[in-house]
């Protein structure tokens, strides 16, 4: 039983495959995922999908990096759909410093719309951060984020920033990342922060773990994230599904 929180399946490198993808997943013990949309096409995609498969959810929202292209019009049908079933939270949202497609006053604004549009929906968010993290943390604050909480997306940040979120009502997503030989902070974080407040993800096809690095990530890989936490928390695998599993459901909403 994995819950893989953060996926990509609608992402065009998964076309000419994606039963078997689906399929693999499957063997490997996931149960459950979310589809993340972030822009037009990748939200139509999204709900697509969700609408085909029963153990898929979708997140819809607006990417930061396209966050220059986001219109009225845009943020309204991603209240109208809301309230579809399936939705199970706003996102991916947030900051990123790393391109500079959009610029940051313009990024921060959308940022804080999608907050108070989850707010007004009742939706967890979905935190998308990248060399941004002092000011998203100060925007969660401000706008209050802690009352719907949410996910900090694919977390790359140090354990002291973890605990800060975890405070303001999110919880840690490590993913592909947390394998990495080199990848210090994302051990720590999985050693430190509580298997209460911890879910895994693959951000699939990006950032597939090892042995697989450099290749395109999927779902059932989800599997190398929960056996790493496992062996850093010295806990069983068995223990990680489980606990990553409820948290999710319990974020989401899902039954």
């Amino acid at each position: 039983m994995l819950f893989d929180t953060h996926a990509h399946l609608n992402d065009t490198q998964f076309i000419e495959d994606l039963e078997e993808v689906i399929g693999r997943a499957e063997t490997e013990g996931v149960s459950n995922m979310v589809i993340v949309g972030f822009d037009r096409p990748t939200i139509q995609r999204a709900m697509e999908l969700v609408e085909r498969y029963d153990f898929m959810y979708a997140c819809v929202g607006w990417h930061p990096v396209d966050a220059i292209d986001m219109t009225d019009e845009d943020l309204t049908w991603i209240e109208e759909l809301a309230s579809h079933p399936k939705v199970v939270a706003i996102g991916e949202m947030g900051l990123d410093y790393h391109w500079d497609k959009s610029p940051r006053d313009i990024q921060k604004e959308v940022f804080r719309r999608q907050i108070r549009l989850a707010k007004k929906v009742k939706l967890p968010i979905v935190i998308h951060n990248r060399e941004a993290t002092a000011d998203i943390v100060e925007i969660l604050k401000e706008e209050g984020a802690d009352e719907v909480g949410g996910i900090m997306h694919c977390f790359s940040g140090s354990p002291e920033v973890a605990k800060e979120c975890i405070k303001m009502n999110f919880y840690i997503s490590l993913g592909g990342p947390v394998t990495f030989k080199n990848a210090k902070k994302p051990k720590e974080v999985a050693a430190e922060v509580p298997i209460e407040r911890l879910l895994i993800e693959t951000d699939c096809p990006y950032l597939a773990p090892h042995p697989y690095r450099g290749k395109r990530n999927e779902p059932s890989y989800v599997k190398l994230v929960a056996e790493q936490i496992a062996e850093i928390k010295g806990l069983t695998f068995e223990e990680v599904a489980q606990a990553t599993t409820q948290n999710a459901k319990k974020l989401f909403g899902i039954k």
